[in-house]
């Protein structure tokens, strides 16, 4: 096998190791405080320990994984702070996202805004509390595609794994009134008002903060020790 070949293998196998443990991470199949045993977990993913490290290293980049002394890497816990933290940005972010898609959206980029709310209202039909989760985390990607700001992007995208986590630790939310909003945020990025499409964005997102503070409050009262787990954390 040549050079160049060997570092593709590598790193499709770094990528899958990274995807898998992602996704079992924030679709909360991996809660916070899970050990994550290297051994087990290359033989299960069927990967070699180094790409497997690589992709732990990346995971704690996004601050999903963190690494504690003589016991290894842990799923990251998600604090009352955290959560503060991250409505703080998002209340800040994700509203500039929405003006500049007011300002920038494309036809098919709407048509693509719908066709994800229409998949959210499906879930919320069927309450099925995962795929709801799943289906407001790529609405809100898609305003971000939308605003079409590289650099708003790039500031963002290092976010969407926590958010879309968070979305799952509080599945618990009342959808329907989550659909609603969406419907009206959908509505002003459509007339392309970008004054309407802040204020539903700033509306959304902090309409949200109260509930998930309240439920974060409950799950930080478990048996994890979040001040000791997150020693080593990157913030």
């Amino acid at each position: 096998m040549t050079t160049a070949a060997s570092d593709s293998t590598k790193k499709s196998l770094r990528e899958h190791a990274y995807d898998e443990l992602r996704t079992r991470i924030v679709g909360l199949d991996l809660p916070p405080g899970t050990r994550l045993v290297e051994r087990d977990l290359a033989a299960e993913l069927e990967v070699s320990r180094i790409p497997l490290r690589e992709a732990m290293q990346r995971l704690q980049q996004d601050g999903l994984v963190v690494m504690v002394p003589r016991q290894g890497a842990i799923v990251a816990p998600f604090t009352v702070d955290d959560v503060r933290d991250l409505f703080d940005v998002r209340e800040g972010l994700e509203v500039l996202a929405a003006r500049l898609a007011a300002e920038r959206a494309t036809p098919e980029g709407l048509d693509s805004l719908a066709t994800q709310l229409d998949i959210a209202r499906t879930a919320t039909a069927r309450d099925d509390k995962p795929a709801i989760a799943a289906a407001n985390a790529g609405f809100h990607t898609i305003i971000v595609d939308l605003a079409a700001n590289p650099l708003l992007e790039g500031i963002l995208r290092p976010l969407e794994a926590r958010t879309q986590w968070l979305f799952h630790l509080t599945k618990d939310r009342d959808p329907g009134v989550q659909c609603r909003e969406h419907e009206e945020l959908l509505a002003a990025i459509a007339a392309h008002d970008p004054d309407r499409a802040a204020e539903s964005a700033f509306h959304h997102v902090h309409s949200g903060r109260a509930t998930s503070l309240a439920m974060a409050a409950e799950w930080s009262a478990s048996d994890l020790d979040p001040i000791q787990l997150t020693k080593t954390r990157r913030r």
